[in-house]
């Protein structure tokens, strides 16, 4: 079962998030949906993991879920991200993120 917008996607242990991060905003919160991709800014400046983790932090308390359930898996050093959601399905993340 697929989702309507093609950057939350299932995966057998739960869902892909397509990110792009605009880092060093003047607050976290969500951009929207543009080029395929859930723009998130966050309030961490691009350096030494900074951003990477105010984004994983900012996605599991909007989420939910615990941060060991929010993992990056590409994107370590680029604005565009690919995080794994465990244990919810692509329709809950949407639903949780307010979409």
């Amino acid at each position: 079962m697929g989702t309507s917008i093609p950057c939350v996607q299932n995966r057998d242990e739960g869902a892909w998030l397509e990110v792009k991060v605009i880092p060093g905003a003047r607050r976290t919160r969500i951009l929207g949906i543009r080029e395929e991709r859930l723009y998130i800014a966050v309030n961490a400046p691009p350096e030494k993991g900074k951003a990477n983790r105010a984004l994983l932090k900012f996605l599991a308390r909007t989420l939910g879920v615990s941060r060991t359930s929010v993992e990056l898996l590409a994107g370590v050093t680029a604005r565009r991200k690919r995080i794994l959601v465990t244990g919810l399905k692509a329709e809950e993340v949407l639903r949780r993120l307010g979409f």
